[in-house]
């Protein structure tokens, strides 16, 4: 006999392909929506804080005034410091060339930093010795800064890409590692039961239980420290590499060039955006296993 509907209940509507596609797409256009509120909010307050004269234009200029002469921005990124956008758009192309620096010393870092710190994670748990050995040493290192291993990577790796990335990869790697941990000795214990019983041995634990179990909140750690990795590559370049988003920050300094470190900032953001966007994407495309979730496009 099938289950007839409560009184006063309506039967749930059928989840097609249509009504699901309709409902992310009215979600997105809310989402941004509110992102245009917001920073629509943010960007008022500031002009009118200009226009009440309460920020000074020379320390805080406001959003119209270093946005107002791009040309003059970009030129700041060409190496030969003199090229514009009416020079076959070299400026525009030293911007990118700049921003996609930057980006791939991020990406590198935090990708090599990522799978080594869960192979670490996940070796110091299967393999008790190893992790005596280790684990100790590891948990000394986690509270040291990563600025403080700038000089560190100058010494061993010098001038140029390679102390960027190795600041990058250091400052998730040791807190990804203890996550891992806590993630592995956090499994549900009916997990491993089940696995058990049904005969896996211990690599097969490892490969087909533990690891699917703590990947999607690895992956939000991941996420949560990529703005750590920011910063910290931003320093590097102003420091160790000497070419970069960093590198342009730390030249607006010294010459007091405020347009040009707010117009950087605002390079700044939009990457980091970008990049946690990314991020999210590859999260709920490898973790096929874990299904809609309310986190996605938040």
């Amino acid at each position: 006999m099938s289950a007839l509907p409560l009184a006063g209940t309506k039967p749930a509507a059928p989840s097609t392909p249509a009504v699901v596609s309709r409902a992310r797409v009215l979600a997105f256009v809310q989402r941004s929506l509110w992102w245009l509120a917001s920073v629509g909010t943010f960007v008022a307050i500031w002009e009118f804080c200009w226009w009440q004269g309460l920020a000074d234009p020379l320390m805080l200029p406001p959003p119209h005034m270093f946005l107002a002469n791009l040309p003059e921005q970009f030129k700041f990124f060409d190496p030969a410091g003199a090229r514009s956008l009416e020079e076959d758009g070299g400026g525009f192309l030293s911007v990118l060339a700049v921003m996609a620096w930057t980006s791939m010393r991020v990406v590198l870092g935090l990708a090599l930093g990522f799978v080594g710190a869960v192979a670490v994670g996940l070796a110091i748990r299967y393999f008790p010795v190893f992790g005596k050995l280790t684990l100790p040493t590891l948990t000394l290192l986690t509270p040291i800064s990563p600025v403080a291993w700038l000089p560190v990577a100058i010494f061993i790796f010098g001038i140029g890409n390679v102390p960027a990335i190795f600041l990058v990869f250091i400052s998730v790697f040791f807190i990804i590692v203890l996550s891992t941990l806590s993630q592995i000795d956090s499994v549900p214990a009916p997990y491993l039961h089940v696995a058990h019983i049904m005969g896996a041995n211990k690599h097969q634990l490892f490969r087909h239980v533990i690891l699917p179990t703590i990947l999607p909140s690895l992956f939000v750690t991941l996420r949560l420290n990529l703005f750590a990795a920011w910063m910290v590559v931003l320093i590097a370049e102003a420091v160790g590499v000497g070419s970069g988003l960093g590198q342009i920050v730390m030249m607006a300094r010294n010459t007091f060039n405020a347009s040009l470190v707010f117009f950087t900032m605002t390079l700044i953001g939009l990457l980091g955006f970008a990049f946690d966007r990314g991020l999210l994407w590859v999260q709920q495309r490898v973790l096929w296993w874990v299904g809609p979730s309310a986190a996605i496009g938040k």
